[in-house]
C-alpha cells in the first residue's frame, strides 16, 4: 500500500504535492518523493521517512515546475529503510519519464527476465515500480516508433503494458515535455480518483490515491480512473482519456474499505466511513445472536480505524460506548516492525489504557481486523491488568487466512494467526473470553449497502481467492521464502547498526 499523486498545473506545483502527500501519510510512512517538471526537465527529491522529515525548505526550492508526481511508500517485507527504492522512479529514454506506483506485479519476475534478454533494459533496484516504469519505457519506444508522442501513442503504450504485466496498479507519470500519464489495473484493484479545480490561468488537474487529497486541495471530484483506464493531461491541460485494456471489471481491494483508507475518503462510489458504520451493524448482529443481552457492559475501539464501526455496534445494542485507550500517533505501524519482540513491545508504546473505564467492567472491544494476532493479545492483557472483569474481543473483518500479494504487505501464512487455526483456537491465543469474527459475506455486504452496483471484490486475505488467476501455492511458496530472507537480512542490518551505535 503506497499513495501517489500527480498534478497538471499552471503555477508552481511543488507545495501542492506536498500538501498531497501530507494527506496521504497514512498510505506510507516509510519514504517519500516528489519530481517535478518544467518544460523537458525533471527535478526530484526523495528519501527514507515521514514527509515532514524528508522535505526541507531548501528541497522544495529545488523542484519547480507546473506538473508533477510524488509518493509516501509503504514497504515491503526486507525493504524498510531501503532509500534506494523511494519512489518516484525515472529513465532518460524515451522522452524522459518518472514513475510512481501503487500496488504488486505479480509477475515481476517474469518481466524482470523479459527485461534483460528482450527489452535490453537494466533494473537496478529489486522493486517492481522501477520493472513497472521500463515495461513503460518499452511500450511507449514501441508505440511512437520513433516518431513524437500524441494521445493516441500513450494509450497504445498503456494497453501494451496491460497485456504484459500482472498483478495491482495504479500508476502515476510524467514524460518530459508532453504531460503526466495515470492509469489503473484491469481489475481495478488498487484506488484511483482525477479531480480539477478552475483557476485564474485555467484548470488545473489533480490525481490521487484517495479523494480526501481532492478535498483537502479544494478540487472537485470528476470521478474514479476505471479499471484498465489511462488519463493523460498535456502540458497545456488538455485532458484525454481512453479504456484500454481488454474485458476489464471492477474488483476494489476491499481491505481499504476495512482498514486502509481515510474514513473521509469517497472510493469507488462507496464512503468508506459509511461502509465501516454498516460493518458495525453486521457485527451487531452477529454479537446478538451469538451472546446472551446483558453479558457486556461497554464497546469499546481500538483507535483509530475501528471507531465507526465500534460507535454503531454499541448504538444497535444499545450499550455504553467509551473510548478506552489513547493512541500515541508517533509510532510506527506494528505489522510492518522486524521481531516479535520489537512488535510487542510497540503496542504498549502505541496505545496506553485508560484504567476507570475497564475496573470491573466486562468490555467488548471492537478491532478493525486481527492479522498476527500480537497487537490483539497485547490489548487484551492490558485490559485485564485495567481491572476489565471480562474482556470480550470482536473484529470487523473475518479471519486473515492468506497472504495478501496486491501491494499490503501482509504476513507469511505461518505468521498469520488464523491460519491453520479455528475461531475457538484463536480467542484461545489472543486471550480473551469471547472472540466474535464478521462472516465475509456480511463484510462485503457492508460495502454493498453504500453502493449496490458493486458487485465483485479482491477479497483473497479473507477467502484465498485471487482474482488476477496466476497466483499458485508455488508461488505463495516463493515469495515467502523470500520473505523470510529478507526479514533475517534486514534484522541483521539493524542489530549492526545498533552495534555501530553502541561502538
Amino acid at each position: 500500500m503506497c499513495g501517489i499523486v500527480g498534478v497538471v498545473g499552471h503555477s508552481p506545483v511543488n507545495q501542492m504535492l506536498y500538501d498531497s502527500l501530507l494527506l496521504l501519510q497514512h498510505r506510507g510512512q516509510d519514504a517519500a518523493g516528489i519530481a517535478t517538471g518544467m518544460g523537458k526537465t525533471f527535478n526530484m527529491y526523495k528519501g527514507s521517512g515521514l514527509v515532514r522529515d524528508v522535505f526541507r525548505t531548501r528541497n522544495m526550492r529545488d523542484l519547480p515546475g507546473t506538473m508533477g508526481i510524488a509518493q509516501v511508500r509503504y514497504p515491503t517485507a526486507g525493504s524498510a529503510g531501503n532509500a534506494q527504492e523511494a519512489q518516484p522512479f525515472y529513465v532518460n529514454a524515451p522522452f524522459g519519464i518518472t514513475l510512481a506506483h501503487n500496488g504488486n506485479l505479480t509477475n515481476c519476475d517474469q518481466l524482470k527476465d523479459e527485461m534483460y534478454r528482450i527489452d535490453r533494459r537494466h533494473i537496478n533496484t529489486e522493486s517492481d515500480s522501477e520493472v513497472l516504469l521500463n515495461v513503460l519505457a518499452h511500450e511507449l519506444m514501441m508505440s511512437t516508433a520513433g516518431y513524437s508522442l500524441d494521445p493516441a501513442a500513450v494509450f497504445r503504450a498503456v494497453a501494451g503494458l496491460h497485456k504484459r504485466v500482472r498483478g495491482s496498479y495504479a500508476v502515476v507519470s510524467q514524460i518530459a515535455g508532453y504531460g503526466v500519464l495515470a492509469f489503473r489495473d484491469p481489475f481495478g484493484i488498487r484506488p484511483l480518483v482525477v479531480g480539477y479545480a478552475e483557476t485564474d490561468e485555467g484548470t488545473d488537474y489533480l490525481i490521487a490515491s484517495e479523494s480526501v487529497v481532492l478535498q483537502g486541495q479544494g478540487f472537485q471530484l470528476i470521478r474514479d480512473i476505471a479499471p484498465g483506464e489511462a488519463v493523460f493531461i498535456d502540458v497545456d491541460g488538455n485532458f484525454y482519456s481512453q479504456q484500454c485494456a481488454d474485458n476489464p471489471s471492477l474488483n476494489p481491494c476491499i481491505f481499504e474499505y476495512v482498514y486502509l483508507a481515510r474514513p473521509d475518503s469517497l472510493m469507488d462510489g462507496v464512503s468508506v466511513y459509511a461502509a465501516r458504520l454498516r460493518m458495525g451493524e453486521y457485527l451487531a448482529e452477529r454479537i446478538r445472536n451469538e451472546m446472551r443481552a446483558g453479558e457486556i457492559d461497554v464497546v469499546m475501539p481500538i483507535p483509530d480505524s475501528s471507531r465507526p464501526a465500534a460507535m454503531q455496534l454499541a448504538m444497535k445494542l444499545n450499550l455504553e460506548y467509551r473510548e478506552g485507550f489513547i493512541k500515541n500517533r508517533y509510532v510506527g505501524r506494528t505489522f510492518i516492525m522486524p521481531g516479535q519482540a520489537v512488535r510487542k513491545k510497540s503496542v504498549r508504546q502505541k496505545l496506553n489504557p485508560i484504567g476507570v473505564e475497564f475496573k470491573g467492567k466486562n468490555v467488548l472491544i471492537v478491532d478493525d481486523s486481527i492479522v498476527r494476532g500480537t497487537t490483539s493479545n497485547q490489548i487484551v492483557q492490558m485490559a485485564r491488568e485495567s481491572g476489565a472483569n471480562k474482556v470480550y474481543f470482536a473484529s470487523a473483518a473475518p479471519p486473515v487466512r492468506f497472504p495478501n500479494v496486491y501491494g499490503i504487505d501482509m504476513p507469511t501464512r505461518k505468521e498469520l494467526i488464523a491460519y491453520g487455526r479455528s475461531d475457538e483456537e484463536i480467542r484461545d491465543a489472543i486471550g480473551a473470553d469471547v472472540l466474535v469474527y464478521q462472516s465475509i459475506e456480511d463484510m462485503k455486504s457492508a460495502v454493498r449497502d453504500v453502493r449496490p452496483g458493486l458487485t465483485n471484490f479482491e477479497a483473497s486475505c479473507f477467502d484465498g481467492s485471487y482474482i488476477t488467476g496466476d497466483v499458485t501455492p508455488e508461488y505463495l511458496d516463493r515469495i515467502e521464502y523470500s520473505r523470510l530472507h529478507a526479514d533475517e537480512e534486514a534484522q541483521s542490518r539493524s542489530q549492526l547498526n545498533l552495534n555501530l551505535v553502541s561502538d
